[in-house]
């Protein structure tokens, strides 16, 4: 039945079929204009937000690598705050006489009048404690 109903049809040539034409023209340039727009604006977020996402992780990196080095830096600060307080008790050592007295015997061999120093070698000792 449905090759009996095709017959042919004429197309009107009338100032309505053309302005129908030209509209439907237009038409299918504007939607694909529109499609080309939001392709170009699809395109556009996408290199923004790689971008963003770029940077975003970049900087968590470089957040975790300053945490790091804080946590670093703040060890050796307790490390060199206990070593200035060593150094000022020394500090406060090295003033009394008596101190002093006993670092120069000790280290060269310095002795009081009447005192007799006897050195005794430090690898004899250590062997000793070896063989044992």
């Amino acid at each position: 039945m449905s090759g009996l109903n095709k017959r042919k049809v004429t197309a009107l040539k009338n100032a309505f079929v053309f302005s129908r034409a030209k509209k439907d023209l237009f038409m299918a340039r504007h939607k694909t204009k529109l499609y080309r727009r939001l392709a170009a604006f699809a395109i556009a977020a996408l290199i923004v937000t790689v971008g963003l996402m770029s940077t975003l992780f970049s900087q968590t990196a470089r957040l975790e690598e300053q945490k790091l080095l804080k946590e670093k830096s703040e060890a050796s600060l307790v490390e060199l705050k206990q070593q200035q307080k060593q150094y000022e008790e020394e500090l406060e050592r090295l003033e009394d006489d008596e101190y002093i007295a006993e670092l120069a015997r000790k280290n060269y061999l310095l002795s009081r009048e009447g005192e007799v120093i006897f050195n005794i070698p430090e690898s004899d000792e250590n062997s000793g404690k070896n063989k044992e």
